[in-house]
């Protein structure tokens, strides 16, 4: 298959193969090498993730870390099983891409091109160590800076000292070593304003090129024994996470192979049907997918995938007569929403069938994208969607005021103006005692950035001896302040 526009614009990619709701790029390490070269050239902010098991178990629970990996550039894949699960499931990836395979090239790489190059995370020591060690295996490497920041959770960290730093020093490729999901999480909240043009969470690389930790013989890489090899090394720390990932991700994938396997034979009959596509009256684009989405499907329509990337417009995918959907078609679904949202165009998936609802809900896909039940209701979620994108809150400043209403999703991109709003909201309430309401029921989804501005509001009506209360929090609102620990301090017992 030629490869299909991506995102970036400046990038060409084939669609992803999805596992358990994580969309890995069918790349290979000298192919990730050459898109960053084309990202750096582009001089816009990209993030890329480098994904292990351990990462897709997280993924499962952590619906702020799905959300991140959806919009993510580029999801490389940091395990050799994860390679062979996608060739049980039919779309083999090419290769792993290692985050401490794929960092030496790169620094080869910089210091040929000359890219600019930062690291944060690790320990002081250890990350001298490793710029030590680059600089003398590249004498021409222009590493601009570093920063080891001091162990904190995630909303605690000294944000500001660490953009600064980072904004100063002006790199080109950012190596982000925190760990899971703490490293994805923060390049979420910073990689727009910060002027680099590629960020990558590396996790425990920085330790590799320090020397700290040793890497596994080149044959139990080969092998995909790697995993073995650190068990043995540190077994205290590793078993309970390794028995957990094995568990998680063999019944999840299992699962996901049994459905294709079951499905694919019920609908082998449906193999020459087309994909039909239509604009509408509205200016909306609705396509309607045949009852078999595979690669086969996918493959066969390229050309019909690029019209709706050369001439972005708001699209609506009719999955009614869906009998069989394989991991590359809802890999294509991701592709086509990560191409349609980077240009301002809503994409939404309409009245799956129960075969396509099944086998999205097993990759966890329903709770990233909008779903409708029929095409007048897809229509209405764009069309609110398009006309309320500022109305991020409702501002009732009566005397006897009522809750404020946050709306949509309250993101890194928009915290600031809630913020200004919100506090608007507080000066205007003057009845005693104070007490203020915050009414979370029309909010779709918060990141870690929203939660932080929850506890500014906090902190802030303590200040004024105002009490602030946040009410209705949706589901997946609640996931991303469990995944921080925060549901007792920001709800209280009623959660």
């Amino acid at each position: 298959m030629n490869e299909l526009k991506s995102p970036s614009q400046h990038i060409r990619l084939p669609p992803p193969i999805v596992m358990l709701g994580v969309p890995f790029d069918m790349v290979t390490v000298a192919q990730t090498i050459a898109i960053i070269g084309q990202m750096i050239e582009s001089r816009q902010p990209h993030y890329l993730a480098t994904a292990n098991a351990n990462f897709v178990a997280q993924a499962l629970d952590d619906v702020e870390l799905r959300r991140i990996l959806l919009d993510a550039h580029l999801i490389l894949c940091d395990g050799t099983p994860l390679v062979w699960a996608s060739r049980w499931l039919g779309n083999p990836l090419p290769e792993r891409v290692a985050g401490s395979d794929l960092a030496p090239l790169l620094m080869r790489a910089a210091a040929e091109k000359g890219w600019r190059v930062f690291l944060l995370g690790s320990k002081e020591d250890i990350l001298q160590r490793a710029v030590a060690n680059l600089r003398a295996q590249h004498p021409h490497l222009q590493i601009v800076g570093s920063f080891s920041p001091p162990f904190a959770p995630l909303l605690e960290m000294d944000h500001e000292s660490i953009r600064r730093a980072i904004t100063e020093a002006k790199p080109d490729l950012l190596l982000v070593g925190l760990g899971c999901p703490k490293q994805e999480k923060w390049i979420n909240m910073h990689y727009r304003t910060l002027g680099v043009p590629v960020s990558i969470g590396v996790g425990g690389t920085i330790d590799f090129l320090a020397g700290e930790i040793p890497r596994a013989p080149m044959w139990m890489r080969n092998a995909g024994l790697e995993w073995l090899y650190w068990l043995a090394q540190e077994p205290r720390r590793l078993v309970r996470r390794s028995v957990t990932d094995l568990w998680v991700l063999s019944t999840g994938l299992l699962g996901q192979w049994w459905q294709l396997q079951v499905r694919r034979r019920r609908a082998a009959r449906y193999r020459r049907l087309m994909v039909v596509a239509e604009k509408t009256e509205a200016g909306f684009e609705v396509v309607k997918i045949p009852p078999r989405f595979d690669a086969a499907v996918v493959r066969e329509h390229e050309w019909l995938w690029k019209c709706f990337t050369t001439a972005p417009a708001h699209l609506l995918v009719d999955l009614a007569s869906v009998e069989f959907i394989d991991s590359t078609g809802v890999g294509l679904l991701i592709w086509l929403h990560k191409s349609l949202t980077a240009a301002n165009c809503h994409f939404v998936l309409v009245a799956p069938s129960a075969v396509a609802q099944q086998g999205l809900q097993r990759m966890r896909i329903p709770e990233l994208l909008a779903v409708a039940p029929d095409l007048d209701a897809a229509k209405k979620i764009i069309m609110d969607r398009s006309h309320g994108i500022h109305a991020i809150a409702t501002l009732d400043i009566s005397p006897a005021p009522k809750p404020l209403t946050w709306h949509g999703e309250i993101v890194t991109s928009n915290v600031e103006a809630v913020k200004h709003l919100t506090e608007s909201y507080m000066d205007c309430c003057t009845a005693q005692p104070k007490r203020i309401a915050i009414d979370l029921a029309e909010v779709r989804f918060v990141d870690s950035a929203g939660v932080g501005l929850m506890l500014r509001i906090r902190k802030q009506g303590r200040l004024r001896n105002t009490e602030v209360a946040f009410l209705n929090p949706q589901p997946n609102v609640l996931n991303v302040v469990r995944t921080l620990h925060l549901e007792q301090y920001l709800f209280g017992e009623t959660q």
